[in-house]
């Protein structure tokens, strides 16, 4: 790993928390990658010769561009939609998407906390609370009498259904290709999503956002749920149509829905979901992972890669993720 060019040791540049995280990211890659020099993204003294890596968050455009050593560029998220906007972006250097374990535990907890708000009916007891009313009532169901069925069964999505089952509920997952995860059977395609949706109580979405998931959970597709059936979108916002959303949650096709990702973020104070009793809205909180854990991931893809490894999770433009 620790090629050097003519201008010193190989640099990772950070663009990820503002400069006044640089401390905390060369702190934890100086303790696991001692031999990286680990810079801000704007560092006037930076060779670009020396720029092997870079870790990054919506990175200004025509940067990327400007290092001829770099090899692998790392999104600070499980996104890449912020790297890939770049018309200038270098074609021939992998990207790699974060998929850290804390990123993967935190999003399966947000998951199983939205699942659990629609079984028990968390909106409901925040409106009594709101309105200091005693409203005693009970769940139409516990969770081994609960189906949910989660969109997208990549490393989020297989974690979120090892907790989920955890807690008892019955666990089906849809995805890109059908195959067997963790002994449950992912099923592909329109016809069986129809199927799956048709047997779903409460539907998650893990989706990341390509031309084939935008718009996917749209007023035809609604139909194919249970009448009272619930939403836990945690992926990305693009999956819902969300006039179609709120016209179900209004018949009462939806009875509920639990939204962290928005087509629009930050949420304008105007929209419709803040405001419906039937919405829980949360602010892009349900994945997250700290720095520290995030410079481990990194460094264990930089450390595979010297060996001669192919990094996973890789974003692949034919796949869109």
């Amino acid at each position: 790993m620790n090629r050097s060019t003519a201008a010193g040791p190989d640099i990772l540049l950070v663009k990820s928390g503002g400069p006044a995280s640089l401390p905390e990211w060369q702190d934890a890659f100086g303790a696991l990658l001692p031999g990286l020099r680990v810079l801000w993204w704007d560092d006037a003294a930076v060779v670009p010769e020396a720029v092997a890596y870079a870790l990054v968050w919506e990175p200004t455009p025509g940067r990327l561009a400007q290092f001829p050593n770099l090899r692998i560029i790392f999104s600070s998220a499980a996104g890449v939609d912020h790297i890939v906007s770049d018309p200038t972006l270098p074609a021939r250097v992998p990207i790699v998407r974060m998929a850290s374990e804390e990123t993967a535990q935190t999003v399966a907890e947000f998951v199983c906390l939205g699942a659990l708000a629609l079984l028990r009916d968390l909106p409901r007891m925040i409106a009594a609370q709101a309105a200091r009313r005693w409203d005693s009532f009970d769940a139409a169901r516990t969770a081994p009498q609960t189906r949910v069925s989660i969109l997208g069964m990549g490393n989020l999505g297989t974690r979120a259904a090892r907790m989920l089952r955890g807690l008892g509920f019955q666990v089906s997952g849809w995805g890109r290709t059908a195959r067997i995860v963790d002994g449950m059977a992912v099923t592909a395609g329109d016809d069986e999503l129809a199927r799956l949706m048709a047997r779903t109580d409460i539907l998650v979405g893990l989706l990341p956002d390509t031309p084939m998931t935008r718009g996917l959970i749209c007023a035809h597709r609604i139909a194919w749920l249970p009448a009272g059936a619930g939403l836990v979108n945690a992926g990305r916002g693009s999956l819902v149509v969300m006039d179609d959303l709120l016209a179900a949650l209004d018949s009462g096709q939806l009875g509920g829905a639990v939204l962290d990702v928005f087509e629009a973020e930050p949420l304008p104070p105007s929209a419709p979901a803040w405001r419906h009793p039937r919405i829980l809205a949360t602010s892009h909180v349900a994945g997250f992972a700290s720095r520290r854990a995030r410079a481990a991931y990194v460094a264990g893809v930089i450390a595979g890669f010297a060996r001669g490894e192919r990094p996973a999770h890789l974003y692949q433009p034919a796949r869109g993720y």
